[in-house]
């Protein structure tokens, strides 16, 4: 037979029913908390009566207009409760069924395991890094922030075992001229497995600085075991250039998180 709203989980479904033991009294207990007497259909002597006339009813309490007796057949159905499981529909609630305002402050969530930003690591230096000029030079990382996989290790990150996707890095070099008055120019590297898949050009001609930050930043698809590392550089008229590090603040810092897809 059709029928309208969601299909029951049980193909079978009955009131609850509660059976009273009667005595000379007017006032019972229910088994269910009920709002009114209308959510009662009580039965004394097999007669029906007559809510909120014969009876009321509030929460778990009962009460009669007349006592019973201890000869008394009294029951009660639950009109308000069936007994059965209904779960909606697969793919039946939407943003429409949402409240407006969700409070999950006594709750707990759980994401699934693909929908963290993690592994995530911020590595930094705190002391100089003197390289050669013209000479591409791997960058070394004395000191990490954070590393949620213990995924950073000898001046390189690399995919963990389950982390494959795609990642986003980010950082800042601070450099310096030692010897000249000026740079020249300046590339960032970054290395996927030992070869270079990222460069970026810097041209600091007739900037006048010998004080350089170099950010930068790259999104890249990587697998498990795939690894990074970032390498720089430096050309001035002179001999020598510097990464800087200091132990007091940050001064060149590399990071990098996996990406939510």
């Amino acid at each position: 037979m059709p029928f309208i709203g969601n299909q029951p989980a049980l193909s079978y479904t009955s009131f609850a029913k509660q059976d009273f033991t009667t005595s000379a009294t007017t006032s019972y207990t229910l088994d269910q908390p009920v709002a009114n007497a209308n959510e009662l259909a009580l039965f004394i002597n097999f007669v029906r009566q007559e809510p909120t006339t014969a009876y009321t009813a509030s929460g778990t309490s009962l009460t009669l207009t007349s006592a019973t007796s201890a000869s008394d057949d009294m029951y009660c159905v639950f009109l308000g409760k069936a007994v059965q499981t209904v779960n909606p529909p697969n793919g039946s609630v939407g943003t429409a069924q949402l409240d407006s305002s969700l409070d999950f402050s006594s709750k707990t969530i759980t994401l699934a395991s693909n929908m963290t930003n993690t592994p995530a690591f911020l590595v930094y230096k705190t002391s100089n890094q003197d390289i050669a000029e013209g000479t591409e030079t791997k960058v070394t990382w004395s000191s990490e922030a954070i590393d949620t996989d213990n995924a950073f290790a000898s001046d390189k990150f690399t995919v963990p075992s389950g982390k494959a996707g795609k990642y986003f890095f980010s950082g800042l070099i601070q450099t310096s001229s030692v010897d000249q008055s000026e740079y020249q120019y300046g590339f960032l590297i970054f290395y996927k497995n030992g070869s270079r898949v990222f460069q970026q050009l810097f041209d600091f001609r007739n900037n006048n600085s010998r004080t350089i930050p170099i950010t930068f930043s790259y999104l890249i698809d990587l697998a498990v075991s795939d690894y990074i590392e970032v390498y720089i550089t430096l050309g001035t008229s002179g001999t020598n250039q510097r990464i800087n590090g200091d132990g007091t603040y940050v001064a060149t810092w590399f990071s990098g998180h996996k990406l939510i897809t």
